[in-house]
């Protein structure tokens, strides 16, 4: 077979070409930081590099989540912490109202502080986090206590709560729901109408009834109708949020744990290895350097000097 001149420069220049679009890669590499820039380069590693992304997006809404339940959680249990002095101081009250001693105007002003705390726990019943009542079960756009229509400021149970004990969830990981919400409706029920019949109880200086409304001092946390079961009662509401606390902090913990496996796995996919790019581009530039230097042997030097 007779190799001629032609044969040799379109060899030499397809080789150089070759050599360019090498180089052009590797270097766009080093500049872009990315091993590809269009699916087309890898379209293996590009379909890898979408399931990432759909993973990461979805573990970012996931914390988001998170972050609103802790939010739910972390109110409620601060609410529920108000409460309880509250009832403390309820409880205070009462066991002065109790003595024999008082007189009218001292009973008066024991009531007028017990009406004031009334009012005070309806405030926190109607407690909202991004706008959304956390008291009222799935009605989060009802208060828990409403203006019962007097005109004279006066507040009562809201009558249209349906399903108070219905559970507000939220996704917090692929297929695990969460229940971020507690029923305290029966609490803050129990304690208004007690409450209530403290106030009656101290209107008419009525000691047994406020010995009965005090409690045993232990209290059965589903009576609701005492002191000491109502204070029992947010105990118990409390313990219940700390194990979601717990179980949102580890689901937390969790996710920021994948969160960085994947951004790892994500980066060796698609990421620049800058030691290795210079390496190559290197190594590239001295074989095209070569390349050039044969083909000027071989090549006419007229030919040469157009292709420079």
């Amino acid at each position: 077979m007779r190799v001629t001149q032609s044969m040799l420069s379109t060899n030499m220049l397809r080789n150089l070409n070759t050599s360019y679009g090498k180089m052009g890669k590797l270097q766009n590499q080093i500049d872009s930081g990315m091993k590809f820039t269009r699916a087309s380069e890898d379209p293996v590693a590009a379909i890898k590099g979408m399931g990432y992304r759909t993973s990461l997006n979805k573990i970012e809404q996931f914390q988001r989540n998170i972050g609103e339940v802790n939010t739910w959680v972390d109110t409620t249990d601060a609410t529920y912490g108000e409460v309880g002095d509250a009832v403390n101081r309820l409880r205070e009250l009462l066991v002065q109202a109790s003595n024999d001693t008082n007189t009218a105007d001292d009973r008066d002003k024991i009531k007028t502080e017990v009406e004031q705390i009334r009012e005070q726990i309806r405030d926190m019943g109607n407690t909202q986090v991004a706008g959304k009542y956390i008291f009222s079960g799935t009605n989060t756009q009802k208060p828990l206590f409403i203006d019962d229509g007097s005109g004279t400021g006066a507040r009562v149970m809201n009558p249209n709560i349906i399903a108070p004990d219905g559970k507000v969830m939220m996704e917090v990981f692929e297929g695990v729901t969460f229940n971020v919400n507690s029923n305290g409706m029966p609490i803050f029920k129990g304690i208004d109408d007690t409450l209530g019949r403290a106030i009656e109880a101290i209107e008419s200086d009525d000691s047994t009834a406020i010995s009965e409304i005090l409690g045993d001092g232990i209290g059965d946390p589903t009576d609701l109708t005492n002191i000491s079961s109502i204070h029992s009662a947010i105990l118990v509401s409390r313990a219940e949020l700390g194990a979601k606390q717990q179980r949102v902090e580890m689901m937390d913990n969790r996710l920021a744990t994948l969160n960085i496996n994947i951004t790892k796995q994500k980066s060796m996919n698609e990421d620049t290895d800058y030691a290795k790019a210079i390496s190559d581009l290197t190594i590239a530039q001295s074989i095209h350097s070569a390349g050039l230097s044969i083909g000027a042997k071989i090549v006419q030097q007229t030919l040469v000097d157009f292709i420079r």
